[in-house]
């Protein structure tokens, strides 16, 4: 059945010119007018595309902020249970174009099914797991890059297509043990069978609690969204810059990506990261490269700060090197890592030093621009094996270069520590996780004598200090939150909100600290997650976009939230295109064009 637009739609405008400003509002109701609460409302326009979201109140009404430049807008109304409402071509008026909406009730299970976040797709393979060791491996590498339970990971396969997976996963660094390995094709069969996981998962989806509405709070959010890259992109980490723009890496296609939010749908401009003559797959290259097969990456920018003088640095894990852009005059200058292999993370300490994670090979490195100095310190590994891994990482790289590894299952069995998320501290000792092995730990800056903590949870990954001096760690393959203060040597956890519990996979965090509020990636939900660190309560505010993996979390100076949806593979994210996107808990109402930079001209 088509979806009705129902009511008047009051200076509506068709194919005419539309107005340099924008604002709607109206109510969202069912077949027999009753109000539907917490429908994610977007309006559209652009190529490429920027979108806004807003949500809908108690009794149905929603309101944008004042929309920056010309439209036809394109509109879609989404909401758990109704049919999605779409209509081409929305014109504005002159001040407030009213748009009353009528959704109608999805009463088809299986498209029902298909609404839901990944997260809830995935408990069902969760449940199909009985050893919790063995859950905690699944859920630790079986969602290092992308959603699990989305509706390209739910895909029914014979054996030999998963053993190409599996491969293929491997070789990205996120192996499973053999006997794991070996269940997996019936564990991902017997949970996402259409014919058993659709009733499972709609068998109360009449009850008011199936698909509940945001908390209030939420209402006075909106979302902003706008397309970067292609479907072979992968948007991997941003930074918002201190004039107000933000940069963002693709990691895949070797490219950093600029965008300007104060021009109406964006400005954007790419500029391409110095290739050298490094292979596809960098120093990776080979049979064994970790690279995707529709890659460009020769150096594979990962991560990026923004340095005290306004200069970008990034790691480039593929290439095995720092590199600094200047935004001022555009050009690059290349830093090659002479010891480690594949630069992660990175933080600026009071000094102006560099200290950043290397994944692949156990090490924390550090260097400093001023002088030019580079510094490296190898971490202890918890067991024999994985330090024999991670030492001998170099002898398997000359291999592949010369061996046919493409059907091998290298990396399977023992796994690295992987040193992962980096902060520094108050007092400046450099904090660091190690994401395989569940232990966190601190080097002195001078010294680089290292100290060592387990974490009472599984897989702590990005982590950051707020302004009290206590570290906050997000459990990836836990799903918890967690506290560490430094000086009592004491945690404290609270599980994160999302249902079914242990569904989700908080992949990074970082800290408001002039707001006291943490927020959380909820990268197999299609969320971000706020914590109050006052209250100690959550808000979850649900995304727009289905399959949106978020890696990284910065702010602007309004307190907006930025992140980029950077699943991997792109095409997997609905409209096969990565985004970067902008949540404003305090959009609606508001008075000046949401466009508008509060911070320069």
């Amino acid at each position: 059945m088509r979806l009705i637009i129902a009511l008047a739609i009051l200076t509506l405008g068709s194919a005419g010119p539309s107005r340099a400003q924008s604002l709607f509002t109206g109510r969202i109701a069912d077949a027999h007018g009753a109000p539907v609460e917490g429908a994610l409302v977007s309006f559209t326009r652009g190529d490429p595309p920027h979108t806004l979201t807003v949500y809908s109140g108690a009794d149905g009404s929603y309101r944008t902020p004042v929309l920056s430049g010309t439209g036809p807008w394109s509109l879609r109304v989404r909401r758990i249970g109704w049919k999605d409402l779409e209509r081409a071509n929305v014109g504005a008026g002159p001040s407030e174009t009213r748009l009353d909406l009528t959704v109608e009730r999805e009463t088809d299970p299986a498209s029902v099914a298909g609404q839901l976040p990944a997260n809830r797709w995935y408990a069902l393979l969760l449940a199909e797991v009985n050893d919790p060791v063995q859950r905690e491996e699944l859920v630790r590498q079986c969602t290092y890059c992308h959603q699990q339970g989305n509706w390209a990971t739910r895909m029914l396969r014979p054996d030999d297509q998963w053993e190409k997976v599996l491969s293929l996963m491997a070789r990205m660094g996120a192996g499973l043990s053999p006997e794991l390995r070996a269940q997996v094709p019936k564990l991902f069969t017997t949970a996402y069978d259409p014919a058993t996981a659709v009733a499972a998962l709609t068998a109360k989806m009449s009850a008011p609690d199936f698909a509940p509405a945001p908390a209030v709070a939420v209402r006075d959010a909106a979302v902003e969204e706008w397309v970067l890259g292609g479907p072979a992109s992968m948007q991997h980490d941003l930074a918002v810059h201190p004039d107000g723009t933000i940069y963002s890496v693709d990691m895949t296609q070797d490219k950093l990506f600029h965008l300007d939010p104060s021009v109406p749908g964006g400005k954007r401009e790419s500029f391409d990261v110095p290739q050298g003559d490094l292979p596809l797959g960098g120093v990776f290259g080979g049979s064994g490269s970790p690279a995707p097969p529709n890659a460009n990456a020769h150096v594979g920018p990962h991560s990026l700060q923004v340095a005290p003088d306004g200069a970008l640095w990034i790691t480039l894990a593929l290439g095995n090197q720092l590199a600094r852009f200047d935004p001022k005059n555009s050009r690059w200058s290349i830093h090659p890592l002479e010891e480690g292999y594949y630069p992660h993370t990175l933080r600026f300490d009071p000094k102006g030093r560099i200290w950043y994670s290397v994944a692949a090979s156990n090490h924390i490195g550090v260097y400093d621009p001023a002088s030019g100095s580079h510094r490296w310190i190898r971490l202890p590994a918890p067991t024999w094996g994985q330090a024999f891994a991670s030492r001998a990482l170099p002898f398997f790289l000359w291999l592949g270069r010369h061996v046919d590894l493409s059907g091998a299952s290298a990396g399977e069995g023992v796994t690295a520590p992987v040193p992962y998320g980096i902060d520094i501290a108050p007092d400046g000792g450099v904090w660091f996780s190690q994401l395989n092995a569940h232990r966190i730990g601190r080097i002195d800056p001078e010294t680089l004598s290292v100290e060592l903590v387990d974490t009472p949870f599984t897989a702590p990954r990005r982590l950051r200090f707020d302004g009290h001096g206590k570290l906050w760690i997000p459990g990836f393959s836990s799903g918890l939150l967690a506290r560490f203060d430094p000086e009592t040597r004491e945690f404290k956890t609270w599980e994160i909100p999302i249902e079914p519990r242990g569904s989700e996979t908080p992949y990074a965090l970082n800290v408001d600290r002039g707001r006291d509020l943490v927020w959380i990636c909820g990268t197999n939900s299609d969320s971000l997650i706020r914590f109050d660190l006052r209250t100690e309560t959550f808000t979850v505010y649900p995304l727009p976009t289905r399959v949106t993996y978020t890696r990284e979390v910065d702010f602007d100076r309004e307190g907006r939230v930025w992140a980029s949806n950077s699943n991997l593979p792109a095409w997997q994210i609905e409209g096969m295109l990565p985004r970067v996107l902008r949540l404003d808990p305090h959009a609606v109402p508001a008075s000046r064009p949401l466009d508008a930079r509060a911070d320069g001209p």
